[in-house]
């Protein structure tokens, strides 16, 4: 997070996406849309069709991000790639822990106001516990809010990445002059993803599916800092045309815009210099705990209004700006009071608690 708050382009860059993300769920979960839809049905069409794409300039950031941490010149710094695995996992579980919470909380006071495929059942013991282990897609359990799988994908986005870094780093110590084996790791896995494994949808509950979208990142940063760099990342930009003639997808050409943006701006040296609206880079720094947050909170704003205004188009569409200003609000304070806190290990036990307390609840109250 310190790196992102020094480049203000990144943080806008996720705010963007962010907010895309929680009107595309707007849209995709109703009633609130399903209502609002006769007023503006274009624009909702698109929020739905469209807005789950902005996912991947996360992953194309988050690789970014990586190269700058532990790779800035291709030889990787990761020595122990457990103990970086770990303390990610703690970075991303413990305010997700806390929103997974709050969504079962959330939920089970939504179906006392409406019935919705979109609202999540009560969970079980069974399908709590793949929740706190970031495996629940891996193992066939139904989420318990939406957009969990992402958590559970960043992660194996950056253990494939660390451990490829990591073995190329041994690589190196024996033969050091391979030292760009790292980058090549990581840029075979790429390429494998974008031409073979982002192509089969029964992958894409593993990092190998979206691993194309997290390479361009990775590669990107590596291509920015080469002389010729923006040669380097005309490569890249070609790389993404092949994909794209070769199968078109949607999510691989924002994913390779969103790499030539961040790759182009660190050529020129202004990634760290470009300002942007004060509003944007803190809605960057908070997105991760707005996107952990948002579901519950429209949940509960979705079944006020459909409780209230079932047949109302106007005033729903005012519910659906009001879900996306409280989405914003609750993820600031989840990130003032929870994201924002040194993690330790003894913090992975109170949000754990209390999912399982959570639980315990939401079944009282079913």
């Amino acid at each position: 997070m310190s790196t992102a708050s020094r480049m203000p382009c990144v943080d806008a860059l996720k705010a963007v996406a962010c907010l895309l993300i929680v009107l595309h769920h707007l849209a995709f979960y109703g009633p609130m849309s399903d209502i609002a839809y006769p007023l503006m049905p274009t624009v909702i069409d698109l929020f739905y069709q469209y807005g789950r794409m902005a996912v991947q300039a996360f992953f194309v950031i988050a690789g970014f991000l990586l190269a700058a941490k532990f790779a800035p010149d291709g030889a990787t710094s990761l020595t122990h790639p457990i103990r970086a695995i770990y303390q990610r996992y703690l970075r991303l579980v413990i305010p997700y822990l806390v929103a997974l919470v709050f969504a079962i909380l959330c939920a089970a006071l939504a179906r006392e106001w409406m019935t919705s495929d979109s609202i999540p059942d009560a969970p079980s013991l069974a399908q709590l516990l793949p929740h706190i282990f970031l495996l629940q897609d891996l193992m066939d359990q139904e989420a318990l809010s939406a957009g969990v799988w992402y958590v559970a994908i960043d992660l194996q986005l950056f253990a494939v990445a660390a451990m490829l870094l990591w073995l190329g780093g041994k690589v190196e110590v024996h033969y050091p002059k391979l030292r760009i084996i790292g980058p090549l790791f990581i840029a075979l896995l790429t390429f494998a993803s974008l031409f073979v494994f982002n192509r089969n949808t029964g992958l894409d509950e593993t990092a190998l599916y979206f691993f194309g979208s997290y390479g361009l990142g990775t590669l990107a940063y590596w291509a920015s800092r080469r002389p010729l760099g923006m040669m380097w990342l005309a490569a890249l930009g070609l790389v993404v045309v092949a994909a794209l003639l070769f199968d078109f997808r949607g999510r691989i050409l924002v994913a390779g815009c969103v790499m030539l943006m961040l790759g182009v701006a660190r050529q020129l040296g202004v990634l760290e210099r470009w300002q942007m609206p004060g509003f944007l880079t803190y809605l960057g720094r908070i997105s991760y705990s707005v996107f952990l947050i948002h579901f519950p909170l429209c949940m509960i704003v979705n079944a006020v209004f459909f409780h209230f205004f079932p047949q109302e188009p106007i005033v729903n569409v005012i519910g659906m700006l009001i879900a996306l200003c409280v989405s914003i609000i609750g993820g600031a304070l989840l990130f003032k009071w929870v994201e924002d806190r040194p993690s330790n290990k003894r913090r992975l036990l109170a949000p754990t608690g209390l999912l399982v307390s959570g639980m315990l609840v939401a079944h009282q109250m079913n």
